[in-house]
């Protein structure tokens, strides 16, 4: 939960349609019991340049954001099967600079994000447990889980401005992860598409724009250094996502990679405490940002 809390206070701080993609998120399927609830807080800060598609009139654009996430989740059984619910409610605010048709412009944005739910099942190497059964299992198998993200266009949206908080429009995520331990290790992959339902009020206002679905792929490598404790590295590629406004010709598709690091600390038995840090390694159009966040999480039964 804590995991996923940090990720939408990145998407938070994109204040773009693509922030989604980049997600970094080491650990998403960790077995739980049932009946455990999950809430914290996350802030993240990104600054960097922004790569726009040679298409439109906008050049030379560097920003800095934040976002803010609130986040409620919990553990349930499903069919038999370990299953996580959770909901976010973000917050963005920041600013970009740069050249609109050779002019030098500067924009400033704070507002609500798109809210975000998530639900995930462990398909195999985690059945559902009490927390007695699970306190007395070892969890050394292969975990093998899928995921339906849900993005809600509940964000701050004006149709007469480019660049926007929220995306005026629903984007659906399903995704496969697989997660392999080794004594203290735990090697990771997830594979994503993220479809969007069209914008029907692109700018200047009234614009029909509409974006191909976007594949995303993510590799982790974490190390445990003591219950509750561990480190990872993270990586992930994404591509895809060309766009056209009333059926015109489509933009350039995206074809990015990051990279970055998490370290996960416990305060007691029922907090705890994350950092990552991530950056883009090879942009192509959308968000060249370096990352920073910080997250606190309470679970309870």
């Amino acid at each position: 939960m804590l995991r996923r809390i940090v990720l939408v206070a990145a998407c938070a701080a994109g204040l773009c349609g693509t922030a989604r993609a980049q997600e970094l998120e080491p650990r998403s399927y960790s077995p739980s019991p049932v009946g455990l609830n999950f809430a914290g807080i996350a802030y993240g800060y990104s600054t960097g340049g922004v790569v726009f598609d040679p298409s439109l009139p906008i050049t030379d654009v560097t920003a800095h954001v934040g976002g803010i996430a609130v986040a409620y989740g919990r553990t349930f059984d499903f069919f038999g099967r370990q299953a996580l619910g959770t909901l976010v409610l973000p917050f963005a605010f920041g600013d970009m600079e740069g050249k609109v048709q050779e002019q030098a412009r500067r924009i400033t944005r704070t507002g609500q994000a798109d809210m975000r739910g998530r639900l995930s099942v462990n398909l195999l190497g985690n059945p559902s447990q009490t927390p007695r059964e699970f306190a007395q299992t070892e969890h050394d198998a292969v975990l093998v889980a899928m995921s339906l993200t849900l993005s809600a266009p509940t964000g701050q949206y004006y149709e007469d401005k480019l660049i926007n908080i929220g995306t005026n429009r629903w984007a659906f995520k399903p995704e496969v992860g697989v997660a392999v331990p080794v004594n203290k290790f735990s090697f990771e992959a997830y594979a994503g598409v993220i479809f969007f339902t069209a914008n029907p009020d692109f700018y200047p206002g009234g614009q029909h724009r509409q974006q191909d679905p976007i594949t995303a792929i993510q590799f982790h490598s974490s190390y445990t250094l003591r219950p509750g404790a561990w480190v990872a590295l993270d990586a992930t590629w994404y591509g895809g996502g060309a766009s056209s406004t009333n059926g015109g010709p489509k933009s350039e598709r995206l074809a990015n990679t990051r990279v970055g690091a998490t370290v996960s600390l416990p305060l007691s038995r029922s907090q705890s405490v994350k950092v990552a840090f991530s950056r883009g390694a090879s942009v192509r159009v959308g968000t060249n940002f370096t990352s920073v966040i910080a997250a606190w999480q309470i679970h309870w039964f």
